[in-house]
């Protein structure tokens, strides 16, 4: 599936159109900075829209609330996430590198922006129910594709034939997930890319044939 299929699913044909338009981006981008230095809660659509460049009433333009905005920050930039765990599976590589490939780009990909981090590990767990729920339909898409790197391995004799699908999925997406959180809530004191390492290997030991 490809970067514009995958919003297409998420986004419906409406959306996709102002997804093209110049400012949507702008006010993506402006929106993750303005949430990551004042919080959700703190994060007025005028703050977004200054930050942006834009007028108040533009960014009604391409967003129905400040939830929606959100919604669209973490659906944006998850894409990115999607679209590189995409190319990684595409690479004539065991299930084992595969995986490894997978960590090391979603820390680097964290790394490299440090208020996106801010938003995806802390801000996006304040929200209510149900934009949690939004956010998990959003992320499906790349747990679909851990899912693969999962079962080749597993077909392939890497990983134990018999372990619980859903439980690895789990394992493995939680353990990437709460080491960046850590790394966050430590203020980015280290270097999150040199764990990818250590965080595979951890990782294989429980999963490998």
């Amino acid at each position: 599936m490809n970067h514009h299929s995958y919003f297409h699913i998420f986004l419906g044909g409406e959306d996709l159109v102002k997804k093209d338009k110049p400012k949507y981006k702008q006010i993506v981008d402006a929106a993750v900075i303005v949430i990551a230095e004042n919080g959700y809660h703190q994060a007025q659509v005028s703050k977004i829209a200054r930050k942006a460049g834009v007028a108040d009433g533009t960014i009604y333009l391409y967003f129905k609330n400040k939830e929606d905005i959100l919604i669209s920050v973490f659906r944006e930039k998850m894409g990115v996430f999607v679209e590189n765990l995409e190319k990684i599976l595409s690479q004539k590589v065991t299930a084992s590198e595969k995986l490894r490939l997978m960590i090391e780009n979603h820390f680097d990909l964290l790394a490299g922006d440090l208020k996106l981090s801010i938003v995806t590990q802390l801000e996006l767990r304040q929200s209510n129910y149900e934009i949690r729920m939004r956010i998990n339909d959003v992320l499906k898409e790349y747990l679909v594709l851990l899912d693969k790197i999962l079962i080749t391995g597993m077909e392939d004799n890497e990983f134990d034939r018999n372990m619980d699908i859903r439980l690895a999925r789990q394992m493995v997406f939680g353990t990437i997930d709460e080491t960046i959180t850590t790394w966050v809530m430590n203020d980015h004191k280290y270097d999150l890319v040199s764990l990818a390492p250590k965080v595979h290997h951890l990782l294989m030991k429980g999963m490998r044939a």
